[in-house]
């Protein structure tokens, strides 16, 4: 499924892995701690949800607008994008990346 209000669906592609790719790349760095993890399909960053409490990933999306983030748990497959504001699935695309 996907959703045609998002603008941005030609900025998937599939980054290499931030070199935390275990977690939250700034809570790892302050010894914070994070609910979920997203992966920018820009750059590859993880950041933290925003029901964690620092909420990296907005964060990094704030920084770089790069609006797309997929999700990091094992066995999400979905997108959010920022700026449309809206989540949803691509039909075809390979599993997500996911921490272990």
């Amino acid at each position: 499924m996907t959703d045609a209000s998002c603008n941005h669906l030609d900025d998937i592609v599939d980054p290499p892995l931030s070199p935390a790719a275990e977690g939250c790349v700034e809570c790892l760095a302050s010894g914070g701690r994070w609910v979920h993890l997203r992966r920018c399909v820009e750059c590859g960053h993880v950041g933290c949800c925003d029901s964690s409490p620092n909420k990296h990933a907005t964060a990094h999306f704030a920084q770089t607008r790069h609006p797309l983030v997929q999700s990091f748990e094992p066995g999400e497959e979905w997108y959010w994008c920022y700026e449309d504001e809206t989540g949803f699935e691509v039909a075809g695309q390979p599993p997500s990346a996911a921490h272990g």
